[in-house]
């Protein structure tokens, strides 16, 4: 079985988004981490070369296939913050509803700068996030 490439690494989160090109870009990763640090109590670390995580947890498939993933996290990329969150449910739909303007992909929502979405809407929905990854897999912070 192929190893994960998304796996978590002592890098430098403060070099990772140090090294981010696009200056507003940059800006809305470190207001992101500070977010995401608050809201769960986790610190950031690197997952992979350029995802920025807070917590895991380890997950099966049935297919035997195994190991961690981050609970919650983002990916500052060229065009646009990747936010990796849980929300898959019902509750997310409202919140994400009320988020503003994003791109939803399979298992993450795109945004082009934090000033297009709400921020009392995106807080709850990585607080929910966070929730519903420890009950979906066990806490693991």
């Amino acid at each position: 079985m192929a190893e994960n490439k998304t796996v978590e690494t002592d890098a430098s989160v403060d070099a990772f988004l140090d090294s981010v090109p696009h200056e507003g870009r940059r800006e809305d990763a470190r207001a992101l981490r500070a977010l995401m640090e608050r809201v769960t109590g986790a610190p950031a670390r690197m997952w992979g070369p350029s995802i920025v995580g807070f917590g895991k947890y380890h997950y099966r498939y049935e297919s035997g296939r195994e190991g961690e993933m981050l609970r919650v996290g983002f990916s500052p990329r060229s065009s646009n913050l990747a936010l990796y969150l849980t929300s898959k449910d019902e509750d997310s739909a409202r919140i994400v509803a009320r988020l503003g303007k994003h791109k939803a992909g399979a298992s993450c929502l795109y945004v082009n700068r934090l000033a297009d979405v709400d921020s009392d809407a995106l807080e709850a929905l990585i607080a929910h996030s966070w929730t519903l990854a420890a009950e979906r897999y066990g806490a693991q912070a």
